[in-house]
């Protein structure tokens, strides 16, 4: 799955659009390396995101391409 539709899909970042916007001003990483809207993300990767001055991580545990809000927080779990 593409990052940016997993970030919208997780409801890590609520809109697409954002997502992507994140990513290319260079605030996303995959596995400590900089991130297209366009990678692709596997179960396992950790996501690092800077959102302002807090850097927040993620380890990816499911994807699945649509999901309920109750449940997008099932697919994945926050490290820092």
């Amino acid at each position: 799955m593409r990052l940016d539709k997993f970030l919208k899909v997780s409801r890590i970042i609520k809109r697409r659009t954002v997502a992507k916007e994140a990513c290319d001003k260079g605030i996303v990483t995959i596995n400590g390396k900089l991130a297209k809207s366009s990678s692709e993300v596997n179960i396992g990767d950790i996501l690092e995101i800077q959102f302002g001055e807090k850097l927040m991580k993620f380890e990816i545990k499911e994807i699945k391409e649509h999901v309920l809000k109750n449940d997008a927080k099932e697919m994945f779990e926050i490290i820092e």
